[in-house]
């Protein structure tokens, strides 16, 4: 990773979230910032408010939510592991999303069908379409 900037240093919203890889492009971080799902210190955020480290950031994404405070800055998109270092999560937070996740592995693989239909369900889904068809 690249060495931290100093502290002094800032950078824009959505290039900070880009570079610690919550958001895949900077587009999709500008459309979460305008949409509100981005908050900077507590308060919606325009994508070039600028982050320098200390601040505090909550982004939602679907059902998920992640509480941060910002350690340092990187201009560059790194690896996982080292964009993981440009942020602390809250204790709380980690565990709120850990235990979200849990429960929705839990509940989707209880009733999802898994691969092909069988050639059994292949002959009832096709009786089906011709009931309904005629």
């Amino acid at each position: 990773m690249t060495p931290p900037v100093p502290s002094d240093e800032t950078i824009r919203l959505d290039k900070w979230l880009w570079a610690a890889r919550f958001f895949k492009t900077r587009q999709l971080a500008v459309e979460a910032i305008n949409g509100g799902k981005v908050h900077l210190d507590g308060h919606r955020a325009k994508p070039g408010k600028t982050v320098r480290p200390g601040s505090r950031v909550t982004v939602h994404k679907g059902s998920l939510s992640w509480d941060l405070t910002v350690v340092a800055i990187s201009r560059q998109r790194r690896g996982a592991a080292d964009a993981a270092l440009l942020y602390d999560e809250d204790e709380a937070s980690r565990s709120r999303r850990q235990e979200l996740v849990r429960e929705r592995r839990e509940q989707g693989s209880a009733g999802a069908p898994v691969g092909r239909p069988s050639k059994r369900d292949r002959r009832q889904i096709e009786r089906f379409k011709q009931a309904h068809e005629a």
